[in-house]
């Protein structure tokens, strides 16, 4: 049987046979974006992409070894870049950061330790490395993903102005991430290859403007350039919905976090499914930027505690013990679950390749169907 045709500029660019991109969705240490789903979607004719956010560089180049040895199809890799982040005041060069944080921020570290004996999670405290050189370590990322040549990066925050020119020394296409007309702008200078207009509906780091007025928006910005629709898409109808409002193609996230080849946890995966659109909020509690995930107990404290999160890095340096814990606790109802609104309409978990196809096939159904659905005229 013949497979579906779904083609636009898009595909030709980054060598791909259908427009459909998985966000690189960062956050546990990679676990949202393993090696085995990223290089699935590639194989079934997607983009797959790394979410890079937090890895230490080395793991990073781990797992794009991996990905190579499942597929020698086109990835990318997304890293967030931005222009403005928190710095711990240290005492000496020599204070070790979380002591800094301490010192810095006791009120917001004495609500985290209270959370941790409020949720039972004293005898799993464990303390993973924090670091706040936090562009350094980008750096060496970037470093790491030319080394390796990985076809596509992803700049899912931030300029990425400073990347550009070392990407295409290594022949790799630049994808960047916006949520306004003002931040395009600052892609079209940076001279990307690809904008991708993300909508408030969107999980994960995420502006203030839906998809639907702000995709043409985009468009009209920075033509000629192709812009790629992000935010509120995870079935083929959705994927109609962009291409109709001009987009070259469509990035998606939520969608695949409930794969079969996701990292997530049981717990995170069934609170995906079995939650409402509403449930999925706008919250600084986790990385210290607006992120839109699902309501847990924790997003709920933040709110209710009268505290203002820090600034990133530094919120997630905070966080770092307590979702440690929770994770030892197999609390995974606790931990940062960056998901957007378009989760109402999944239902069950499936491979990665079945939910291409089943994208594909229904994307090209409604488009086909339309010409039968809509008379027009141009009068």
């Amino acid at each position: 049987m013949a497979r579906p045709v779904l083609r636009t500029d898009l595909c030709d660019i980054l060598g791909i046979e259908y427009p459909i991109c998985m966000a690189g969705m960062g956050g546990l240490r990679g676990r949202y974006t393993p090696p085995e789903l990223v290089a699935a979607v590639s194989e079934a004719g997607g983009l797959g992409v790394v979410g890079g956010a937090g890895i230490p560089p080395e793991d990073l180049r781990k797992a794009i070894q991996r990905i190579k040895e499942l597929t020698d199809k086109p990835f990318g890799v997304d890293l967030l870049l931005p222009a403005n982040v928190g710095k711990i005041d240290r005492s000496s060069s020599d204070e070790p950061p979380r002591d800094a944080l301490r010192r810095t921020y006791p009120q917001h570290v004495a609500f985290v330790e209270t959370l941790i004996g409020e949720f039972g999670l004293d005898e799993h405290r464990t303390q993973r490395p924090i670091r706040d050189d936090g562009q350094g370590v980008v750096r060496k990322q970037v470093d790491v993903i030319m080394e390796e040549n990985v076809p596509v990066f992803a700049a899912g925050l931030g300029d990425p102005a400073w990347v550009v020119p070392i990407a295409r020394e290594a022949g790799a296409k630049v994808m960047g991430l916006v949520g306004n007309v003002r931040n395009a702008m600052r892609q079209v200078k940076a001279d990307v290859d690809v904008v991708v207009a993300q909508g408030t509906e969107a999980g994960g780091h995420t502006g203030k403007i839906a998809t639907m007025p702000l995709v043409p928006q985009i468009r009209d910005a920075v033509a000629p350039l192709p812009v790629v629709a992000a935010g509120g898409i995870a079935n083929g109808t959705g994927i109609a919905a962009a291409l109709t409002l001009g987009a070259a193609g469509v990035w998606m996230g939520t969608a695949f976090l409930t794969a079969a080849e996701s990292g997530l946890y049981g717990k995170q995966i069934d609170s995906i499914l079995g939650a409402r659109s509403d449930e999925f909020v706008i919250s600084r509690s986790y990385t210290g930027k607006t992120a839109r995930q699902y309501k847990n107990p924790i997003v709920e404290a933040w709110e209710n505690s009268g505290l203002e999160p820090l600034p990133m890095p530094l919120q997630g340096m905070l966080m770092a013990d307590f979702s440690a814990a929770a994770e030892r606790a197999g609390r995974h109802d606790l931990v940062f679950t960056p998901s957007g609104q378009a989760a109402g309409l999944l239902s069950e978990s499936k491979p990665a390749a079945q939910i291409m196809k089943e994208l594909v096939v229904e994307a090209v159904s409604v488009l086909e169907a339309m010409p039968g659905r809509v008379t027009t005229s141009a009068g």
